[in-house]
C-alpha cells in the first residue's frame, strides 16, 4: 500500500466476543467449553415454537417481506407499536416518531455518531460494551458515568449522577439501560424518576435501552420511559433479538418522545435519521413478523414460560453463590444475566488453577504472563481449567474486577453443575497463592 490505510483504533476489545476466539483456541487443544459470555438464547438451547415458525413461513408468501421497506420501517408495523405506547395512555406518539434499524446495535451507533464530539451522554457503570464503545468512539474520550453499586445490589448513585450532570456541561444525556446488561438489575419507579427530575432540571434528555422490558422476575416489573418521562426529550430503544428471541433477525428500532418540545433535540433526531436514509432501509421481513408474533394466543405464555426459567436459573445461581467467600453477589431480577465483583484486593497476578492438558497450560501461561486486567487473568484461567466462559467484568468499562455469566442453559441440572463448579473454582483460585 501507498502508506498505513488502517484507521488509528480506540484501544477498546469486545471482549464478550474476543474470549470466543480464546476459547476456541481451548478448544483446538481438547477442551470442552461451556459457553456463559453471550446472550443469545438460541445458541444455547432455546426452542422456536412451530406457532412461530409457521407465521414466519406464512410472512415470506407476501413478496413486499422480500422488498424494501420505508426508511423509517414497515408502516403497519410502526402503526401498531405506536399503539401500544399510546394505550399505556402516559404519553402520545405516532408512527412517524419511531425508527427502526437493524438491530439495537445498528440504532446505538447512530444515536452517538449523531452528537457532537464535544457532547457526552453520561451512562452506568459497569455499561453494556455498544454503547460505550459507541460514545468512546464518537468522541475520543472514556465515558463519562454513573457507578452502580454491587453492594447494594447495583442500584445506582443518582447524588454522584447529579453532581456529575451539574459540574460536566458537555453533558448532553443520560443512558439508563433498564433493566440493566449486564448486572440484571431492574430499576424502581422511584430511581427512575429521580434520573427523569435531573433531565428536566439540567435541560437533558434520556436514552432508555429496554431491549429485556419484559423479562423480568422475583416480583420485578420494568417501569417503562414511556410511563414517567413527561415532557422530557427522549428515546427508548427496544427490539425482538432477546424477547423473541431472533438475534439474527438484526432488528430494533428507536421511540422517540417530546420531538416537539425541544428544537435542538429534534434536529439531533433529524441527523440521526439522514444518517439512516443513506442505507435506505433496515430488513423488511422481521419487522412484518412483529404484530403478528406479538398478538399470537400463544406468545404470552410462551415468553411466561421463559421467563420462569430465568427465575428459577436466578435463584439457583444467587442461592449457590451468595455464601462463596472473596465474592459479592446480587440477585439478579432481570435480563438473563448475572455479575459477580470479587472482593477488594483479593486477585494477584500469583493465583492459577490446575490445568491437565499441557498445550492448554502454556497458551494460558502465556496470555496471562503480561499486563492483564486481574479478573480477564481469572476468566482465563478458569475457562483452561473448568471449560466454563465468563466475560471478565472490566470488559464493561469498569474498575470493578468479576465477571457476567448468562441464565440461558435449558438443562437446570447441568446449570447447577456449572455454578458449583465455578464456585469451587473462585475458591481454589484465590486461596492458590495463599
Amino acid at each position: 500500500m501507498r502508506f498505513d490505510i488502517a484507521k488509528s483504533g480506540s484501544g477498546l476489545t469486545y471482549e464478550i466476543r474476543n474470549i470466543v476466539n480464546v476459547a476456541n483456541e481451548l478448544k483446538k487443544r481438547g477442551m470442552d467449553v461451556i459457553w456463559e459470555n453471550i446472550g443469545d438464547p438460541v445458541v444455547k438451547g432455546e426452542k422456536i415454537p412451530e406457532w412461530m415458525k409457521s407465521i414466519l413461513s406464512e410472512i415470506m408468501e407476501d413478496d413486499l417481506s422480500f422488498a424494501y421497506s420505508p426508511t423509517k420501517g414497515v408502516l403497519s408495523t410502526r402503526e401498531y407499536l405506536a399503539e401500544k405506547v399510546n394505550k399505556r395512555g402516559k404519553i402520545k406518539i405516532t408512527p412517524e416518531d419511531i425508527i427502526f434499524f437493524n438491530g439495537l446495535g445498528d440504532a446505538i451507533a447512530r444515536a452517538y455518531s449523531s452528537i457532537r464530539v464535544d457532547a457526552r451522554i453520561i451512562m452506568p457503570e459497569p455499561t453494556y460494551s455498544t454503547h460505550f464503545m459507541a460514545e468512546v468512539l464518537h468522541a475520543s474520550f472514556p465515558p463519562n458515568t454513573y457507578r452502580l453499586n454491587p453492594y447494594n445490589n447495583w442500584k445506582p448513585d443518582i447524588n454522584e449522577l447529579e453532581r456529575k450532570v451539574k459540574s460536566h456541561n458537555s453533558i448532553v444525556g443520560i443512558l439508563v439501560i433498564n433493566p440493566d446488561n449486564p448486572t440484571g438489575f431492574v430499576y424502581s419507579e422511584e430511581t427512575l424518576k429521580e434520573i427523569v427530575r435531573i433531565a428536566k432540571e439540567y435541560d437533558l434528555f434520556l436514552i432508555f435501552d429496554e431491549i429485556y422490558h419484559n423479562i423480568t422476575y422475583n416480583g420485578h416489573k420494568t417501569v417503562q420511559l414511556s410511563d414517567i418521562i413527561g415532557d422530557v426529550p427522549g428515546i427508548s430503544m427496544k427490539g425482538i433479538s432477546k424477547e423473541y428471541p431472533w438475534p439474527g433477525a438484526r432488528c430494533g428500532w428507536m421511540e422517540v418522545y417530546n420531538i416537539d418540545k425541544d428544537e435542538k433535540f429534534c434536529r439531533y433526531v433529524d441527523a440521526i435519521l439522514q444518517q439512516k436514509m443513506s442505507e435506505v432501509c433496515s430488513t423488511t421481513f422481521p419487522q412484518m413478523a412483529i404484530p403478528k408474533l406479538l398478538e399470537h394466543p400463544e406468545y404470552d405464555k410462551y415468553l411466561k414460560d421463559r421467563v420462569r426459567h430465568y427465575e428459577k436459573l436466578s435463584n439457583i445461581a444467587y442461592n449457590i453463590l451468595k455464601d462463596v467467600p472473596y465474592i459479592v453477589t446480587s440477585r439478579t431480577n432481570g435480563a438473563f444475566y448475572m455479575s459477580i465483583v470479587f472482593n477488594e484486593a483479593v486477585l494477584n497476578n500469583k493465583q492459577t488453577l490446575p490445568i491437565n492438558i499441557p498445550e492448554i497450560k502454556s497458551y494460558v501461561e502465556k496470555l496471562t504472563g503480561g499486563n492483564i486486567e486481574m479478573d480477564k487473568r481469572f476468566a482465563y484461567y478458569l475457562l483452561a481449567s473448568s471449560g466454563i466462559c465468563v466475560v471478565p467484568m472490566t470488559s464493561f468499562f469498569t474498575s470493578l474486577p468479576g465477571f457476567r455469566m448468562t441464565l440461558l442453559e435449558k438443562d437446570v441440572e447441568r446449570f447447577e453443575w456449572t455454578v458449583k463448579h465455578l464456585a469451587e473454582n473462585i475458591v481454589n483460585y484465590i486461596e492458590s497463592s495463599k
